[in-house]
């Protein structure tokens, strides 16, 4: 009685099907392991992110421009003896900044 070997996922790189080819049943279910959690976490992930998204929309104050997101903080900044208030926030692992206006309007 002869088996044949399962037919790969046709989006799956050859990379990754050599890799699965070559483990022995121990390392495949290893695999299989890790990828399950992997992909849940993954999930868990975007969803929180989506969630997240859609909370900075209702949290919007008004007075923050389009391209800040909700986020953000405002700092100031010292330049030339002259301080400035920044909107500031983190994407991934940069900091961004964006001019807001002077601490000081009548400088």
């Amino acid at each position: 009685m002869s088996y044949e070997s399962p037919t790969p996922p046709a989006n799956l790189p050859t990379e990754i099907i050599n890799t699965l080819n070559e483990s022995d049943p121990e390392q495949l279910r290893d695999i299989a392991t890790y990828a399950e959690a992997l992909a849940e976490h993954k999930e868990r992930e975007a969803r929180l992110e989506e969630s997240a998204d859609q909370e900075e929309v209702e949290e919007r104050p008004d007075n923050l421009p389009d391209d800040v997101p909700a986020k953000a903080t405002v700092t100031i900044k010292e330049i030339n003896d002259n301080r400035y208030y920044y909107w500031q926030w983190r994407e991934g692992e940069k900091i961004r900044s964006q001019y807001k206006g002077p601490v000081n309007p009548d400088k």
